[in-house]
């Protein structure tokens, strides 16, 4: 069935007949990118669940989550490994962590977040026979950011736009394992048909899901000093709906969308303020494409 968007909300009622909570899980170990100086707009408390502590077991963390976020919500769940980049943990000692997740029948799959050169071939096979002999899902997000090299230089990413490519085709190699990518938009000196036709090309590309921001300046980051010394221009919601509006409809109908818009913590947030939820911006989105008779994947290539 055509959707105005498929939400990952939407996906997983289709999917698993129900709606299906995440489960934020941090392994404590930090990005090796933070040795390189870090990305320049990242700071990873801006987007930690509040009772996510390191210091805890995963199976500590499993059980807070479970009465802290799902509430009752949601029966079912994913373990999400949002926190850092998980893949640069010895692919054994990750491979024995998912294997336990995985053994909770709640547990409908994993989400690996990570980077696209952190992706290790000794890690791929296991994990994907370990799916599979379990029946559950897994996808591996990878923080793309963008398909400009320029921008991923400016943003201190030290990974290169190739890097992502050879990691989804890698990954897709490895069945029933799914490739997602994280995307930024309103970097600044990038252009809206460039940020489009960035996003055309990860989807052609095959892609599975995507998480899409727009670029937030966050307290105590290089981009916060560098906004201070020379304010850049960033998106306003009416930007942001109207980009989105835009856009939506040349991502294909099978590409599952995660997240719209950034959700940084308010007391580390510095700009764009909209004081906004981000129900009210989904809902402006979706008026916008059902009066405007469109939908996700309505003007993509190759979809009817």
């Amino acid at each position: 069935m055509t959707r105005l968007v498929n939400t990952f909300s939407h996906h997983c009622r289709d999917r698993y007949g129900e709606a299906v909570g995440k489960l934020p899980l941090d392994l404590g170990i930090p990005c090796p990118n933070r040795l390189r100086g870090g990305c320049t707009f990242c700071r990873p408390e801006g987007f930690t669940a509040g009772f996510l502590t390191a210091e805890d077991s995963l199976s500590v963390q499993i059980e807070k989550g479970k009465r802290i976020l799902l509430k009752g919500r949601f029966h079912r769940y994913f373990a999400y490994f949002q926190q850092e980049s998980c893949t640069a943990l010895d692919p054994s000692l990750l491979l024995e962590h998912c294997g336990r997740l995985l053994d909770d029948d709640a547990c409908v799959g994993l989400i690996l977040s990570t980077r696209p050169d952190l992706v290790p071939d000794s890690l791929l096979e296991p994990l994907a026979e370990l799916v599979r002999c379990r029946g559950k899902s897994g996808l591996l997000e990878l923080g793309l950011q963008s398909t400009l090299q320029r921008s991923l230089d400016a943003l201190n990413r030290n990974h290169t736009v190739e890097d992502f490519f050879s990691a989804l085709t890698r990954i897709h190699r490895h069945p029933p394992l799914e490739c997602g990518a994280h995307l930024i938009f309103g970097i600044p000196g990038e252009s809206e048909a460039e940020m489009i036709a960035g996003v055309e090309m990860v989807c052609a590309a095959g892609v599975d899901a995507l998480k899409l921001h727009h670029l937030q300046v966050v307290k105590g980051t290089p981009l916060a000093r560098q906004y201070a010394r020379q304010p850049f221009p960033l998106f306003s919601h009416e930007d942001c709906v109207n980009f989105l509006l835009r856009l939506l409809p040349r991502i294909p109908q099978r590409v599952v969308l995660h997240r719209l818009f950034s959700t940084t913590h308010p007391q580390l947030l510095i700009a764009p303020r909209w004081n906004i939820p981000a129900a009210e911006l989904s809902r402006e989105v979706t008026e916008g494409l059902h009066l405007a008779g469109l939908a996700q994947g309505a003007l993509a290539v190759g979809e009817e």
